[in-house]
């Protein structure tokens, strides 16, 4: 049995790989109409990965379009749901087979650490489209009451062509997010991945081909934002749309509904979420060890992580000293090292260079705790160290902006009161976390906290049962859970009068 922990392991995988940087269009792999591509490049050592299409406006006619055609003839769309379930159930076998090589992609896009995506996002993608499709046959419609004389049907419909746009940080995963609902409830769709993490939403393109989904009902068009990403936002003939990335662009997106069709969205957006620390804490090292996960597990590129630690005034130097101590569980190592639980790279030097930057524009107003560095590994300065900046101004930018990096900030409360004004004290209202050994405070913070989701001593807490997704500009609709089918179905009211 080949040793996956063996140092060299990856790295052989790494020199063994075939990457077809194709578009999946209508059942067939192709290059973009007018054969310009883009380089795929690690962050984990700057090396060159593969050369991806960058799809033009016609490529995203003719995936919109085949998508569409495979939607009116049925193949996919009324079939029935048991048969649907069938062929997902399929796509999550091979998907598990070659779950090493879409770990692998995904780790070398955007250099989050092997050990993690093998043993966290891969798996979680399949359960995902094993979850789905297990529930797809298990909804029932509605027979309402009516008046005498009358029975009334309400259906969920597939919306029909909708659009995908997923973010760089879990290529894979929120892709699953997205994609399982909606393959599952009817729709035919067109995935944009990210620019920067393309990789494995094109092996998964190939693996629903081989799982026996239909020619045109699961197309992925690689591509900038500005030609593909707008491309289907502004598309005549797109249903709906569902996307996850920055507040940004999620308004843009909303200008383009209205620009066309109002294709219906769903937006999970940015976030800046608070944990909250009270001193009455039971277990104020399990506090601090988990808000360090919170705020720097996956190098902090977390739409929700909990940048934003707030701290009670009786416990908030020990609390600092012991989340300097175990934010050094996240210093990152090379990513292909299966020993590393840690951190990685960030997703480019580029984004490196704007962390970096944040850091240093902090450092004079507040005080750095711990981290702040940036590293070399592997010939590559995409690295940051897990960094807290203690003492900041209340109106610091570092309070409200959204870094997407490994940077949480620390401050200081004296009331149940203030706690919640600060925590509430922003744009955002994606997820919050509070620690207390009070029943009645944690009811009664919780229910104050304008997020979507609130985790009650712990952090970032979710799960495929639970509802995933933000008030505010956070964006609306949501992920996982039964509830995520709501994105990709209309209701339906047939009504028979019969006296």
């Amino acid at each position: 049995m080949i040793n996956q922990l063996a140092g060299n392991y990856w790295h052989q995988r790494v020199q063994e790989l075939h990457i077809d940087g194709r578009a999946l269009i209508n059942g067939e792999r192709k290059d973009a109409s007018n054969g310009a591509t883009f380089a795929s490049c690690s962050p984990i050592d700057g090396s060159h990965l593969a050369d991806i299409a960058s799809c033009t406006a016609q490529d995203v006619d003719e995936a919109v379009a085949g998508a569409r055609k495979a939607f009116n003839d049925g193949s996919w769309s009324r079939i029935g749901a048991a048969a649907r379930k069938e062929v997902l159930l399929r796509l999550a076998d091979l998907m598990e087979v070659h779950s090493e090589q879409l770990a692998l992609l995904d780790s070398l896009d955007m250099g989050k650490p092997i050990a993690q995506s093998t043993t966290v996002d891969a798996p979680g993608s399949v359960e995902t489209f094993r979850w789905y499709a297990e529930l797809v046959d298990k909804i029932v419609d509605e027979v309402p009451a009516t008046g005498p004389g009358a029975t009334a049907m309400v259906t969920r419909e597939p919306l029909g062509v909708v659009a995908v746009i997923t973010p760089w940080n879990y290529p894979l995963e929120i892709a699953a997010w997205k994609l399982a609902p909606a393959l599952a409830a009817g729709n035919s769709v067109v995935i944009k991945p990210a620019a920067q993490s393309t990789m494995s939403a094109l092996l998964l393109g190939e693996l629903a081909m081989q799982a026996g989904i239909p020619a045109g009902v699961l197309n992925v068009v690689p591509g900038s934002g500005r030609v593909v990403g707008e491309g289907l936002a502004l598309h005549m003939d797109v249903d709906a749309l569902a996307f996850t990335g920055s507040t940004a662009v999620a308004k843009r997106l909303l200008e383009c509904s209205g620009q066309s069709n109002m294709k219906r969205l769903g937006l999970e957006a940015g976030g800046k979420s608070a944990n909250l620390v009270f001193d009455d804490v039971e277990d104020l090292e399990m506090a601090a060890a988990k808000a360090a996960f919170g705020a720097f597990y996956n190098q902090g590129e977390v739409c929700s992580a909990n940048s934003r630690v707030l701290v009670q005034r009786g416990v908030y130097e020990r609390f600092l000293e012991a989340f300097a101590r175990h934010s050094a569980d996240y210093v990152p190592g090379d990513p292909l090292d299966p020993k590393n639980q840690g951190a990685g790279a960030l997703v480019s030097r580029e984004h490196a260079d704007d962390v970096a930057r944040a850091i240093e524009e902090a450092r004079g107003q507040g005080r750095i705790v711990s981290g702040g560095r940036r590293l070399s590994i592997n010939g590559s300065d995409a690295y940051i160290e897990p960094t807290i900046v203690a003492d900041l101004p209340a109106g610091h930018p570092l309070h409200s902006t959204e870094i997407f990096g490994p940077v949480a900030t620390v401050s200081v409360f004296d009331t149940e009161e203030e706690a919640i004004a600060l925590a509430n004290n922003t744009e955002y209202g994606l997820a919050a976390s509070l620690w207390t050994s009070n029943l009645s405070r944690a009811h009664r913070v919780a229910s104050r906290l304008v997020a979507g989701t609130v985790s009650v001593n712990t952090v970032d807490a979710l799960g495929l049962t639970t509802p995933f997704g933000g008030f505010k500009q956070s964006g609306f609709g949501r992920d996982l859970s039964a509830h995520a089918l709501d994105n990709y179905v209309g209701l339906k009211t047939t009504w028979f009068q019969h006296g």
